[in-house]
């Protein structure tokens, strides 16, 4: 059972959006959603006075948070192909190598997804921006980065649904690694480090060895 105090408002919309993954939106009855968490319909209401939907929006918000936290923002802001590593870690990682299903995803599969609209598409779009600016600096051109971009991340929510509908996580992981050699196909090869200057001022054109 969650204690009722303001301190796990993060612990309580995690177990809800877990609810919301194994019954959706609809499904996901008061009912459930207090058996879940071990929280009574009064103290449910008294941290998300809207109700259900209001439980949804902000379950919504907390996924893109992680998102952006953790690929989103290195995406935009860090080196590109250290950024797409992160990626595909973080990708594996928040998926349970596919055992565990996109609730954005799942949201925009059914009715549910006029309700939460903007959230949906604020999520998809940003990954898929975020990704094509990654894919630019690593060297793709606007073209290519901006379908590649898109193909990822549809070739992602693919993969997890293909996973879940044949109860085989190992399609997930198959699926991002084809995913990952595509992307690594369509980026020019990254250039070599440059060596570091020795105490002379030159960098050295061969290895130098010491003698022992």
């Amino acid at each position: 059972m969650i204690n009722c105090n303001e301190n796990v408002n993060t612990e309580l919309v995690a177990r809800i959006a877990d609810i919301f993954r194994q019954f959706g939106f609809e499904g996901a009855s008061l009912m459930r959603i207090s058996a879940g968490t071990g929280l009574g319909k009064g103290s449910l209401y008294h941290y998300f006075p809207a109700g259900k939907e209001d439980m949804a929006n902000k379950v919504l918000l907390h996924v893109h948070q992680w998102f952006a936290t953790h690929i989103f923002q290195p995406l935009e802001q860090e080196n590109a192909r250290d950024a797409l590593a992160l990626m595909w870690r973080a990708v594996e990682d928040y998926f349970q190598s596919g055992k565990r299903i996109c609730l954005v995803g799942a949201f925009a599969l059914d009715a549910t997804r006029d309700r939460f609209a903007a959230a949906i598409g604020g999520y998809f779009s940003r990954w898929i921006a975020a990704l094509d600016s990654a894919l630019q600096r690593a060297g793709a051109d606007s073209a290519t980065a901006g379908i590649l971009a898109q193909d990822v991340v549809a070739g992602i929510q693919g993969a997890l649904t293909l996973a879940r509908a044949l109860d085989d996580a190992e399609c997930f992981s198959r699926g991002l690694l084809r995913l990952k050699q595509r992307v690594e196909d369509q980026l020019p090869a990254a250039s070599p480090p440059v060596p570091e200057l020795n105490a002379a001022g030159y960098r050295p054109a061969f290895p130098v060895f010491s003698r022992g």
